[in-house]
Order: C-alpha cells, then structure tokens, then sequence
C-alpha cells in the first residue's frame, strides 16, 4: 500500500509550483483579449506615425514620385513667417486655456466639493460641456459670437455697459475668444479631477488649523494646495498638451482667420496637407508637433520628480 502511493507522492508538485503552461496560460488570455485594440493602434497610429516620419524627409508628388529633399521641409518649418506665427499663436493658446481651466477648475471644485445631496446635479451638470462633441460646441459659440449688437454676448456685456465687440471678425479679439470657449470646456474636466484630490486630503489638518485660529485662506494655502501638487502637475500636463493639439474649435469657429490672427500649427498643418497638397511640410510639421509634446512632458515629469525629492 505505502509502495503503491509513494511514485504518485513523488510525481506531484510542490507546493506554490504550478507548470510552466498554466503560468503562461493568464497572459496569454490578456493578450489576446488585448489583439485587437493593438493592431488598431497599430494600423492607424504607429504605422502613420512611422510613414509621416519619412514623408517629412521628401517633396512628396502625387504624379511625378517622391524627392529626397532631407531636412529642408524643417528648414520650412524653422525660417517661415507663416509658421512661426501659428506656433506662436498654439503657446499662446495653451498657455491661456490651461491657466484659465486650472484656476476655474480649482475654484469651482472648492465651492462644490462637500457631501451635499445636491451637489451630485451640480456636478453632473457642470461636466457636461466635456462630454458634448467639440464641433457641437464651436458651433454653439460661433452663434453666440455673433457680431451684431443683438447678438447673443453683444447682447450680455450691453447690460453692464461695454461696447459691442467683434469677437471671431477681428484681428484681436480671435483668438482671445477662441481662448475663452476653450477655457469653459476645459474647466469641467480639470474640476473633476480637483474634486477627487480633494477626497484624499486629511481632514484632521483641517480641524487642527481652525483650533489654531487659521484663517480660511491659510488653510487653502498650507493645507489644501500643497495637498493637491500631484494633481496640479498632471492637469498642467494634460491641459498644455491639450491646448498644443488645439484643431477643431479654430477650425469651425475662424479656420485660422482673419489674416492667419488665429492660425494655430493644428490648422496650418491641415491645409498645407489636404488643401495646398504639401504633404512634405505637413508631415514635418507633425513632427515638429510630437516633439514639442514630448519634450513638454518629459519637462513637467522631470520637474514634477525634482520637487517630490
């Protein structure tokens, strides 16, 4: 009997030891759950990416063939008026639209933050401008920028005595109100991620500051902000990032006018590829893009590491 079970006692695994097909058998299941996601990217982001990479290096001919020019179509890039001043008007772009959403998106977050029933339709109704199709959006603004004096925010700052502006129709004023509607789109998103940093601040701090006799403003800046700087980094990530990439709101509002006043790279890029059919420049204009979005990444990473330490 003790003979007889002692070779199967022998053959059976050790404790914690699984074989080697039942390790591989997890992964291999997420993979292939994972497969058909990968090669969308693949097929309509890598592979793009890869082939815009070598375009940019050529004079790309519909008819005639493709000619190596090398790095002239930067050169382009680097000395021309035209892209200088909507590279220009992209920094300006983002650097407004992610200050604005990120002092709104803080501010509002302080007021609707708490455990209120009422709050939760508040919320909801305040994030709706991020899920609405930007094209909807731009549209809708479009209208309320309308020029005439009966216009909709003619309408508004004739209440409180201001003159009726030209908004979209000027060389000015275009690009700060394309500004302004980006600002109203973006301040919903970075509230709500305000509103989830603020859960996971210690609420003991803050009874312990009112006992110390702090005042509502020392709290928020002793308490509250250095409480949220991990927050603040990824959000000045995401906004900067969004406001480089800006496309479609320029597009349906000014298409980059009057005069090329709100051209921005996103814009300039499109016209010069589908419109002007230089798919040479376009693509080292993409480049040009990725790189500065990667460079301004890996910035607010590097400098998000060096204040943690």
């Amino acid at each position: 009997m003790t003979s007889t079970l002692a070779p199967a006692r022998s053959r059976s695994a050790p404790p914690g030891h699984r074989p080697k097909a039942a390790r591989w058998r997890g992964p291999l299941i997420a993979w292939l759950f994972l497969a058909p996601a990968l090669l969308l990217f693949l097929y309509f982001k890598f592979i793009p990416m890869f082939v815009g990479l070598w375009k940019s290096l050529f004079k790309v001919q519909t008819f005639l063939g493709d000619e190596w020019v090398g790095w002239a179509n930067y050169q382009t890039i680097i000395t021309d008026d035209e892209f200088g001043a909507a590279i220009w008007h992209s920094i300006v772009l983002a650097l407004g639209t992610t200050v604005g959403s990120l002092v709104l998106g803080l501010g509002f977050a302080l007021l609707i933050e708490g455990p209120a029933r009422y709050l939760w339709f508040v919320r909801t109704a305040a994030f709706l401008p991020v899920v609405t199709t930007m094209a909807a959006v731009a549209e809708v603004w479009r209208i309320l920028y309308h020029p005439a004096p009966n216009g909709t925010l003619n309408t508004i700052i004739g209440w409180v005595g201001i003159d009726t502006q030209p908004w979209l129709g000027s060389e000015d004023t275009s690009l700060w109100s394309i500004m302004l509607m980006s600002i109203w789109r973006g301040t919903p998103y970075d509230m709500m991620i305000f509103l989830a940093g603020l859960v996971g601040v210690d609420r003991t701090l803050y009874e312990a500051a009112a006992v110390d006799g702090a005042s509502t403003w020392r709290r928020l800046r002793h308490i509250t902000l250095p409480a949220l700087r991990p927050v603040f980094w990824i959000l000045f990530t995401l906004a900067a990032i969004r406001g480089l990439r800006v496309f479609v709101e320029v597009y349906v509002l000014t298409n980059g006018g009057p005069n090329g006043s709100s051209e921005v790279l996103m814009t300039l890029i499109y016209k010069l590829g589908f419109q002007k059919n230089e798919l040479g420049v376009a693509s080292a204009g993409g480049i040009v893009l990725f790189l500065a979005t990667l460079a301004l990444t890996v910035v607010v990473q590097m400098l998000r590491r060096r204040q943690a330490r």
